[in-house]
C-alpha cells in the first residue's frame, strides 16, 4: 500500500518513502520511569504500536527504538530548572533513584504487555548512554553552539541555530521558552536549553558523573539525539512523541543533532494529540486525578478495551477520556468479540477464498496505511462480519489479520469466551437463569434484574439470545 502520514515538519500529509528500501529506522520518545504510566502516555504508545503494525503489515523491516528515561528530567521543562523528576520520584517513594527507576519501568512494561504493544527492537536508558552524551556535548561546543552558565550548566545558544523552531512553524523568537515558568535571566537567549547540568555545589547526588566540564548529569534532551545516532544512524525515517514535544524537546533535538550530522536529520515527524478529560483539560501526572491503566483494571475492565477506545479516534485529534466512554467502549468491544465467537463456532466454515481475502485486506490495510485511519478500519470491520457473502473461513483468516493489524486479540478473546460458554453452570444458577426468564416475560423487571445481580455476584453472565438465554462463566 502507499503509505501516507501528516509531517509535523512540512505540515502536510506527505507519501512515505524510506531512506533505506523495505526498512523503516523508527525513534518514539519513551517514559519519564519516576511514576507510574498514565493513561495520556499510554494513548501515545498505542499510536506508535499501530504505526509499527501499519508498516510491518505492508512487508517493511522495522527497527524501532524507545528511550527510557532515567535521569535529567526537571520538572521544569521549558526552562532547565526545578527538581530532578527522578530524584523527586525517589524522595517520594524513599527508595534509591535506581530502585524507582527499576521499579516504574517494571510497571510501564506491564502495562505495555497488557495492552498488547510490540516491544521495541531495542529501550536504552539514558544512563547508560551517558558517554554518548558527554561526546555530543563536546562536539557543539567545539563547533561553537555552547556556553557555560557557572554554577548552572553548559548551554546550547540557539541563535546560531537559524531553523531553530522550524518544526513547529514559528521563527525563533516565536518560539518562546518561559512562557509557563520564569525565564532564567543567565541564558542568552529565552529559547537556550541545557545540555549538560552541574550538580549543586551543597549536594551530592545520587546521579552524576565527572565530565570535561564538571560533575553533574545530562539535559534531557541531550539523550534522544545521543541515543538515536548511535542505534539507528545519523539520519533515520521517523520520529515520534506527543503534541506537546513538538515545541520544546523535539526542537531542541533538531537544534543539537542537524549542526553534527547535517539537515534533515530525521525525514518524518509524527505527533499525536492529547488525551483530554471531560473539561477539555490534558491528562497528565500533575494535574487532577491521577489516571494510570490500574485504574481501568480496577474498575474491572480488560486493559485491550482501553486500547480499543483509542483507536475509535484519531491520532491528530484530541480525544476526551471518560468511565461512560469506557463502558461504550467495553460494550462495542464485547459485541465484536461476540461475533467472531459465533464465526469460529461455525461447524462449516466453507473453504478460503483468496480474491475476497486480498479485496478486504487491502480496504482494511488501506485505511490505515493512509494516515492511520483506524476508526475507519474498524468500521470495516464491522462490515466484514456482518457479511454473509463471505465465508466464515475467510472471515476467520481477515480476523487474524486484522488483530495482526490492530492489536485488539479478537481471535484470543473470542475464544476465551467459547469455552467459557462450554462450562456448564450448576442446577442453582440454572434455575435463577428460568425465574429470571420467567420474570422479564410477565415484566416484572425489578425481580429479573435482581436476579441477574445474583447471578452476577456468583462469577456468571446471563447472555440473552433470539432463542432464551447463555449462561457464561466468567473470565
Amino acid at each position: 500500500m502507499t503509505i501516507r502520514l501528516f509531517n509535523t515538519m512540512s505540515r502536510k500529509i506527505e507519501e512515505f518513502v524510506p531512506i533505506t528500501p523495505g526498512q523503516v529506522g523508527f525513534y518514539s520518545c519513551g517514559p519519564t520511569v519516576y511514576h507510574y504510566t498514565h493513561l495520556g502516555n499510554l494513548r501515545t504508545m498505542i499510536h506508535n504500536d499501530i504505526l509499527k503494525r501499519m508498516f510491518l503489515e505492508n512487508g517493511y523491516d522495522m527497527h524501532h527504538v524507545m528511550n527510557i528515561t532515567d535521569v535529567g528530567h526537571l520538572t521544569n521543562d521549558d526552562d532547565d530548572s526545578g527538581e530532578d523528576k527522578m530524584e523527586k520520584g525517589a524522595a517520594r517513594d524513599h527508595k534509591s533513584v535506581w530502585d524507582v527507576a527499576q521499579f516504574y519501568l517494571d510497571q510501564f512494561l506491564r502495562d505495555y504487555d497488557d495492552l498488547n504493544m510490540i516491544h521495541p527492537t531495542e529501550m536504552p536508558r539514558a544512563t547508560d548512554y551517558i558517554h554518548e552524551q558527554i561526546e555530543l556535548v563536546r562536539q557543539l561546543e567545539a563547533l561553537g553552539y555552547t556556553y557555560e552558565i557557572p554554577g548552572d550548566g553548559i548551554y546550547y545558544d540557539t541563535s546560531k541555530f537559524p531553523a531553530y523552531g522550524a518544526l513547529t512553524g514559528g521563527a525563533l523568537s516565536g518560539n518562546r521558552a518561559g512562557a509557563r515558568v520564569e525565564f532564567n535571566s543567565a541564558k542568552r537567549h529565552p529559547t537556550d536549553f541545557a545540555l549538560w547540568k552541574f550538580s549543586p555545589a551543597d549536594q551530592k547526588r545520587q546521579m552524576e558523573w565527572d565530565s570535561p566540564w564538571g560533575v553533574g548529569f545530562p539535559g534531557w534532551h541531550a539523550e534522544c539525539s545521543a541515543m538515536s545516532m548511535k542505534l539507528l544512524g545519523d539520519h533515520f525515517d521517523i520520529h515520534t512523541g506527543g503534541e506537546d514535544l513538538s515545541r520544546v524537546h523535539h526542537a531542541n533535538e533538531i537544534a543539537q543533532s542537524e549542526p553534527i550530522v547535517g539537515a534533515p536529520w530525521v525525514k518524518y515527524w509524527v505527533h499525536f494529540s492529547f488525551l483530554v478529560d471531560k473539561s477539555g483539560e490534558k491528562m497528565s501526572k500533575s494535574k487532577g486525578e491521577f489516571l494510570g491503566l490500574d485504574a481501568v483494571r480496577n474498575r474491572g475492565f480488560d486493559p485491550i478495551v482501553y486500547r480499543y477506545l483509542i483507536l475509535l479516534g484519531h491520532y491528530q485529534a484530541q480525544l476526551a477520556f471518560s468511565w461512560e466512554s469506557m463502558d461504550a467502549a467495553a460494550a462495542g468491544y464485547k459485541n465484536l468479540v461476540r461475533r467472531v465467537a459465533d464465526i469460529l463456532a461455525e461447524k462449516e466454515q466453507g473453504a478460503q477464498d483468496p480474491a475476497v481475502f486480498d479485496a478486504w485486506h487491502d480496504r482494511i490495510l488501506d485505511a490505515v496505511s493512509d494516515n492511520m485511519k483506524t476508526a475507519e478500519a474498524l468500521v470495516i470491520t464491522q462490515e466484514l462480519l456482518k457479511a454473509p457473502d463471505v465465508t466464515a473461513a475467510t472471515k476467520i483468516a481477515l480476523i487474524e489479520f486484522i488483530d495482526r493489524l490492530l492489536g485488539l486479540q479478537f481471535i484470543d478473546r473470542a475464544r476465551k469466551l467459547i469455552t467459557l460458554e462450554n462450562v456448564a453452570a450448576p442446577d442453582d444458577i440454572v434455575d435463577m437463569a428460568r425465574r429470571r426468564a420467567a420474570a422479564k416475560a410477565a415484566r416484572d423487571f425489578a425481580t429479573a434484574d435482581a436476579l441477574r445481580g445474583q447471578i452476577d455476584a456468583a462469577g456468571w453472565s446471563i447472555l440473552d439470545t433470539a432463542d432464551g438465554f447463555k449462561i457464561v462463566k466468567k473470565a
